[in-house]
């Protein structure tokens, strides 16, 4: 690798520090000596949120000229090999000789594309520098060497695209007020945020058409430099069906058998096992997010049948195309997103599956914590009962007594069995945590 290129590129990108940005509701920490991973789906904001610790610290009065930043979708960077990821290091010291390379903030985007990067992140900790932030866009980022080598753990900062209190700062609207008119604008607000999602680019985008173009073009990216390029798929097209049903499938247990079936049936040729292996891998690039049907035993729960899903509401819209009644799925799947994003390291996500259904049983430690049903609108006397029936037989098999259904836009308290309480939440109130 010519290391004037890599030079060049360091020097850009301290000029171009510091960056305007809208900042989200959590920072990256700084000054822990350990390395900071950030693992997310293409375009959820990850590089943005290096870019805020570049933003404080240069506020801080730290030296420009600290800070070493590789982007690895550079298409010349992205070629390189493990062996050349030494050259980086050297051109840095090459340009800033007396620079004290322990000093320096070492910030490497989407480093995952270069085969045997976490040796050369091993031996920058051990040996250079102990603060370290790196992206990536695949869960298996963390590899077992990486993990094993280092004394404790990396510090894993996952990151989605934005939460309805971060839409709502990017389009500069007031949570925090109780008058009837700004109330009006969350709601509105989180109509269009349930449907559009929180990619942040296309958030600060006006064009609903531009939009659009955008999402599918990221969906264009995941399919083929993530999935096709990174795990080296050849049957392009049948791939794309396959994401396409289980998106269509948002909200319902998932038969990998019955899409082999259902392939099958079209005289498209895929192996069953492959399939199991696209869903893993489309878990691993975040473009789905897998929950297994609650159960006390374990071999249950790993061989229900499980939901997917999907990183983005926008994201699947500009895939599918609007589907009509979609609201009610699209808010499921907005909740599910919350509640991974507020998860705690003990906390697991189940759905529970018996005579009725409950759409969240969340599990913290060795509890169940809280159980959670979503629906659009309960006005229907028939979907009323079905929700809360659900829920009562999710608190039989439990032992829970926390009860909460999210609607579009309906507040009320519900008791039962006696003093048994539900509690009825609009959805914009619960994402702001306004209960």
């Amino acid at each position: 690798m010519d290391k004037q290129y890599i030079k060049t590129q360091i020097a850009m990108r301290q000029a171009e520090f510091p960056t305007d940005l809208k900042k989200r509701d959590t920072p990256l920490p700084t000054g822990l000596d350990r390395i900071v991973t950030i693992p997310g789906v293409r375009r959820c904001g990850k590089s943005s949120r290096m870019e805020a610790v570049v933003n404080e610290l240069l506020a801080q009065g730290v030296d420009r000229r600290r800070f070493l930043w590789v982007s690895f979708d550079d298409e010349r960077l992205v070629r390189m090999s493990s062996d050349e990821l030494g050259d980086i290091v050297e051109a840095y010291r090459e340009m800033y000789p007396d620079i004290d390379i322990a000093t320096v903030y070492m910030f490497f985007d989407e480093i995952q594309l270069i085969d045997g990067w976490e040796y050369f992140v091993m031996r920058l900790y051990k040996h250079y520098s102990k603060n370290i932030y790196i992206s990536g866009s695949n869960a298996t980022m963390l590899s077992t060497e990486l993990k094993s080598a280092l004394r404790g753990w990396p510090v894993e900062e996952e990151t989605l695209p934005l939460s309805f209190s971060e839409y709502c700062s990017f389009k500069g609207i007031d949570t925090t007020s109780w008058l009837e008119q700004d109330m009006a604008r969350l709601r509105n607000a989180f109509t269009a945020y349930n449907s559009e999602g929180g990619f942040p680019e296309v958030v600060l985008m006006d064009n609903p058409i531009l939009k659009a173009k955008t999402l599918q073009a990221y969906f264009d990216t995941m399919l083929l430099k993530d999935l096709v390029e990174h795990y080296g798929i050849s049957n392009i097209e049948v791939l794309r069906y396959f994401l396409k049903r289980i998106m269509s499938n948002l909200t319902k247990p998932t038969s990998l058998r019955n899409l082999y079936n259902d392939i099958k049936s079209r005289g498209l040729k895929v192996s069953k096992d492959i399939l199991y292996d696209w869903a893993d891998h489309a878990c691993d690039i975040f473009m789905f997010l897998r929950v297994p049907n609650y159960s006390r035993s374990l071999q249950k729960i790993e061989n229900s049948q499980p939901k997917y899903y999907c990183i983005d509401n926008g994201l699947r819209d500009a895939v599918l195309l609007p589907q009509s009644n979609d609201d009610g799925k699209k808010l499921e799947n907005t909740v599910f997103l919350q509640l991974y994003r507020e998860r705690t390291p003990v906390d697991r996500i189940f759905y529970y599956q018996g005579k009725g259904e409950c759409d969240f049983v969340v599990q913290r430690g060795i509890e169940i914590h809280r159980l959670i049903q979503v629906t659009w609108d309960m006005s229907d006397d028939d979907t009323r009962r079905r929700e809360i029936d659900g829920l009562l037989e999710a608190r039989q098999a439990t032992g829970c007594d926390d009860l909460t259904i999210i609607t579009s836009d309906k507040e009320e308290e519900i008791t039962v069995a006696g003093n048994l309480r539900i509690k009825v939440i609009p959805a914009w109130k619960w994402l702001l945590g306004r209960q």
